[in-house]
């Protein structure tokens, strides 16, 4: 529940398979599996997850630039491709929906998982940017229940695209015990996901 959210639109089965076990098994937790463009943004507008992994090639009315171009117009959110293609054609393609990086098939766990790591929290930094910090005076006069100072410290770390584990690490408390404030945090802020963390933070800071 509390992991980020990971959705993979892949037309192979067993990659995506691999692919879904591998992220599984860390800090992340597949919110979704595409096989086609019609499947991926029916889950991107229902079921919107933290970042996604797009293979460009599908075998359906839209590639993975389409859905890139879905996701930079309507949800914001970082995505990696995921290709067997790497020849200037497809690459400059790739280009204009400016992915947060671009993974040539076949890949290793180790790799997927560092640029996966790498773009969630370079998108966050770049998006953050160009909003206001976040107070927590500001965000608990508008909640029902306030924010803990140790609740606050974990929001902004998960504003900022930080893993469950990073958060133990850099708050020196256990793992479950940051599962158990975002739980809370999420009930604070009326959200059922990361994604809706952020979300919700950025609207109570500009109203």
């Amino acid at each position: 529940m509390s992991n980020l959210k990971i959705l993979i639109v892949e037309d192979e089965p067993v990659i995506a398979e691999n692919i879904s076990i591998y992220l599984d098994n860390n800090d992340f937790e597949v919110s979704a599996i595409a096989y086609d463009s019609d499947e991926a943004i029916l889950q991107l507008k229902n079921n919107t997850p933290d970042a996604a992994i797009l293979d460009i090639n599908l075998e359906s009315d839209k590639d993975g630039i389409d859905i890139a171009g879905y996701i930079n117009r309507e949800i914001q959110i970082p995505f990696l491709f995921l290709t067997s293609y790497s020849d200037k054609n497809t690459l400059d393609k790739a280009k204009l929906v400016k992915p947060s990086g671009y993974i040539v098939k076949p890949f290793n766990e180790k790799t997927l998982l560092a640029s996966l790591e790498i773009a969630i929290s370079n998108f966050a930094s770049e998006k953050n940017s160009t909003q206001p910090a976040l107070s927590m005076e500001k965000i608990n006069r508008q909640l029902l229940s306030p924010l803990s100072e140790r609740e606050f410290e974990v929001a902004q770390l998960v504003y900022n695209g930080i893993t469950n584990s990073q958060i133990a690490q850099q708050s020196f408390i256990s793992l479950n015990t940051v599962k158990s404030h975002l739980k809370s945090i999420y009930l604070k802020v009326d959200a059922n996901t990361r994604y809706g963390v952020i979300i919700r933070l950025r609207e109570l800071m500009t109203k």
